[in-house]
């Protein structure tokens, strides 16, 4: 057998249980079974079972009797505790199983890389499901029967090309978009160019070379090999020209790069698809000598990664044909119909709830900054005139259509980022969009109506949305208004983990929509949100802070000219920021000191307060020094 014959992946409903084990018998390089759970938190569980066992026990797999694990070995907090720590894992046979080769092991008697069956899965704990994966089915199952019914019983207002007794079934599209950065390891680039390369835009969709172009290629075609149908690979905004060396090889590699694959119709196997992608552009890129990082903000001040999420709704019919519900009759009349504003609106009402689901972490909010095309506020755009579709990429979901294709229409949401758990975000957003979409048909308004209501200013009345607020806007967000012109408008964004938080503190309704039909219970979502509160936590005190420390211990006196007051004051001005900063003293607690003393007192709105100001503190003292510096022989 050669290596082109590895069985890469294995398609949902092809096989049989004989079928399974007959195709895993024709390749004894799968050594390995692996059940992939997900936790509240997005991490992936992984095991090694030999394939001896999956053959004399295959249903045992199905029925959470195979594996069992424990609430210290995933991340369901308050959930699975000390005293009741039980979890099982059932294996999931309606979507794609892929095969995870070690190309570091091979195989003696087929010469051929070991493989492990990743075989996704759900966790289940005290007779009950409570992990990611089943939050998303449960979402959908539920959207998809209330959605059916609702349009078995009112209609579809303003779309009478759809005939509602011919409707059989509702469809999910969704699709993910994946950024990265790649780099030599143990080499380092200055803030400095990478700022210069990203303004002067030397890097956006540019020719890649040498390693990063042997990667990306390899990458692109293993995702085809994975059935994900890779569409394109390419150079992002972040990034600098590669050096080489003496010898002509590359010395030193940063870039950012974005690979996009086809749309599922199962937002299962887009969740799926996603962290198998992962994977596999991490062991591509590693196979070639360099590192891959998909944290969202991995420089600040340089262009972070993000992962724009899709999403669609479709009616099938009788007749087998797929009908776009957020398609206008006339495309070139309407941007898109009466159920698509419903969606974005339903998204929109309750985002501030939905958003610590999307960015959990101090680092996917270090990226929703203005000035690097990433989302700060709660908005849309639905284009300027439907004759001809625009993209507005400063708003927060907007709608993507093509005037010659209905099925196209769809929104794409741009906060998430790669380590955004995709599996509930895709739940909460077709929750949310539903509820919208419930009101849009019950409302008995028009498609006119509907997109009045969108397109309200902040103050006016509405019967849907929120009066303080406005949700829509075809102007560039960052530079048509000011700072405090958008906080009126679209609501002030938050800016540490514990602020977002509060959106879903202090939103009960909102949360208690979104915890509709119990497909993600209050229980499952109070979870998650004490897991993020933990995290940030933990992360503030014991990484963020120490790093900041490790910063200005750096920042020292480096001149000895006497004669220069320029350079004396200039650093004295560093050292009381460095002293403010890091440095106790009989009467005054340093600012570091005072976020642990914070956190430890459990008094997260000064904890939060605090770290806002000394992340602006750092920002002043490495700009300060930078100055300081430039001014020494």
């Amino acid at each position: 057998m050669a290596k082109k014959d590895l069985l890469y992946y294995i398609p949902a409903g092809q096989y049989g249980k004989e079928g399974v084990l007959s195709l895993l018998e024709q390749h004894p390089e799968i050594k390995f079974v692996s059940l992939v759970g997900i936790d509240l938190a997005g991490n992936d569980t992984d095991e090694k079972i030999p394939m001896s066992v999956f053959f004399d026990d295959y249903e045992s797999f199905f029925e959470g009797r195979a594996v069992q694990t424990d609430g210290s070995s995933v991340v369901l907090t308050n959930i699975a505790t000390l005293n009741n720590a039980r979890v099982d894992m059932w294996g999931d046979p309606d979507v794609n199983w892929f095969v995870d080769y070690n190309y570091e092991n091979i195989d003696e008697a087929t010469g051929l890389p070991t493989g492990t069956l990743r075989i996704p899965a759900f966790l289940m704990h005290n007779y009950r499901y409570v992990d990611s994966r089943s939050i998303l089915k449960r979402s959908c199952d539920y959207v998809r029967t209330e959605l059916l019914s609702l349009i078995k019983e009112k209609g579809i207002p303003s779309m009478p090309h759809i005939n509602p007794d011919e409707i059989v079934d509702i469809v999910f599209t969704s699709a993910t978009e994946l950024e990265f950065w790649v780099k030599t390891p143990s080499k380092t680039v200055t803030k400095k160019e990478l700022s210069v390369s990203q303004r002067l835009q030397e890097q956006y969709w540019q020719r890649t070379h040498g390693t990063v172009r042997t990667a990306l290629e390899q990458a692109v075609e293993r995702l085809d090999q994975y059935g994900m149908v890779a569409e394109m690979g390419h150079k992002e905004v972040g990034g600098v020209k590669a050096k080489l060396d003496e010898d002509g090889h590359e010395a030193v590699v940063l870039e950012q790069l974005e690979i996009d694959w086809k749309f599922s119709s199962n937002p299962m196997q887009t969740a799926d698809n996603e962290l198998q992608a992962r994977i596999i552009v991490r062991e591509v890129f590693r196979e070639n000598g360099l590192d891959v990082t998909f944290n969202a903000k991995p420089i600040i001040g340089v262009a972070g990664s993000g992962e724009h999420t899709h999403f669609g709704v479709m009616a099938k019919l009788k007749s087998g044909k797929l009908v776009n519900l957020y398609s206008p009759e006339d495309m070139k009349k309407e941007s898109c119909s009466g159920l698509g504003i419903g969606a974005i609106m339903g998204l929109l009402k309750h985002y501030e709830a939905i958003n610590p689901f999307i960015s959990s972490t101090t680092d996917s909010l270090n990226r929703l900054k203005p000035g690097f095309e990433a989302p700060v506020c709660i908005v849309t755009s639905l284009g300027t005139d439907p004759s001809e579709p625009s993209r507005n990429r400063t708003i927060l979901c907007g709608l993507i259509r093509d005037i010659d294709n209905p099925m196209a229409t769809r929104f794409e949401l741009r906060s998430p980022n790669p380590y955004t758990n995709t599996y509930t975000a895709l739940a909460l957003i077709f929750v949310s969009a539903f509820d919208g979409m419930k009101y849009a048909i019950t409302s008995g308004k028009t498609q006119a109506e509907l997109e009045a209501e969108l397109s309200k200013e902040a103050g006016q009345d509405a019967d849907y949305l929120q009066k303080e607020r406005a949700f829509r806007s075809e102007k560039d967000v960052f530079e048509d208004f000011t700072q405090e012109e958008r906080n009126q408008m679209f609501g002030v964004a938050p800016a540490t983990v514990w602020e977002n938080i509060k959106g879903y503190k202090n939103n009960p309704d909102l949360v208690n929509t979104l915890a509709q039909g119990e497909a993600f219970a209050h229980d499952l979502m109070d979870s998650f949100i004490a897991s993020i509160l933990k995290r940030w936590k933990l992360v503030l005190a014991h990484r963020i802070i120490p790093d900041n420390m490790d910063t200005v211990r750096q920042m020292v006196s480096i001149h000895t000219d006497s004669r220069n007051s320029i350079d004396d004051k200039r650093f004295a001005e560093v050292n009381d920021l460095r002293f403010y900063l890091a440095k106790d003293s009989d009467d005054r607690k340093s600012l570091f000191t005072r976020i642990v003393d914070a956190l430890r007192e459990e008094d997260y709105d000064t904890a939060s307060a605090l770290q806002i100001e000394m992340n602006d503190k750092m920002e002043e003292l490495e700009a300060k020094y930078a100055n300081y510096s430039k001014n020494i022989f």
